[in-house]
């Protein structure tokens, strides 16, 4: 069985990774391929206060189950099916609910910390890191935070200036020296996704 081709793709909080990953699938057609975020793996807190919680350093890499999305990770490359984990962000721990999926011959990982994890690091064939100006991303998680997460501004306010903003420089944004393609999104990434998707093509065509 030939290898599913595997892509990571990383960046700050709100730096348009999701974007990124959408244009890129959009290319592919019908093409078999799968998006496995990073996020449904942070660690269950289910034996925690909403208090405990919420005092949780979600930016840190101890923060996610490394383990098991590794573990996860490579059935998918065998060939086998998974029941993915899935996180409630309103309640701030994995939700009871589980998603099935099953292998494809593209494999699409998104995080924040995807590429800071040396094992998933190495399973992966391309590396992308999407690139956006601290303000604008901040904008965008104080928008999305409050309207689907259910977040006060106060609340956005400072986690991001205690938490978020620290540990992308400890530990996001080092991670940009592994990626092989650098991708501004500060404005239209069009051009690099068409050649992110010619390399792609050019892979899955041999």
């Amino acid at each position: 069985m030939q290898k599913p081709l595997i892509i990571a793709v990383a960046g700050g909080s709100s730096s348009g990774k999701t974007t990124v990953v959408e244009k890129i699938m959009a290319n592919l057609g019908d093409y078999p391929v799968i998006v496995i975020k990073h996020d449904d793996y942070y660690k269950d807190q289910s034996a925690m206060s909403m208090e405990e919680r919420r005092a949780v350093n979600y930016d840190h890499p101890f923060s996610i189950d490394n383990d098991l999305f590794y573990k996860q990770l490579k059935m998918l490359i065998s060939g086998q099916p998974i029941e993915k984990p899935t996180y409630d962000f309103v309640n701030l721990t994995r939700a009871l609910a589980t998603e099935l999926v099953n292998p494809a011959k593209i494999i699409i990982l998104e995080g924040i910390l995807i590429m800071e994890e040396t094992r998933i690091r190495n399973l992966a064939d391309i590396k992308i890191f999407v690139e956006c100006d601290d303000d604008l991303r901040f904008i965008r998680r104080l928008q999305r935070d409050i309207k689907e997460r259910g977040r006060t501004m106060d609340s956005v306010i400072n986690q991001y200036i205690n938490t978020v903003k620290p540990m992308h420089y400890a530990f996001v944004k080092p991670t940009k020296r592994y990626a092989d393609i650098i991708i501004p999104n500060d404005y239209s990434n069009d051009v690099a996704v068409d050649i992110i998707n010619a390399k792609i093509l050019s892979i899955i065509n041999k």
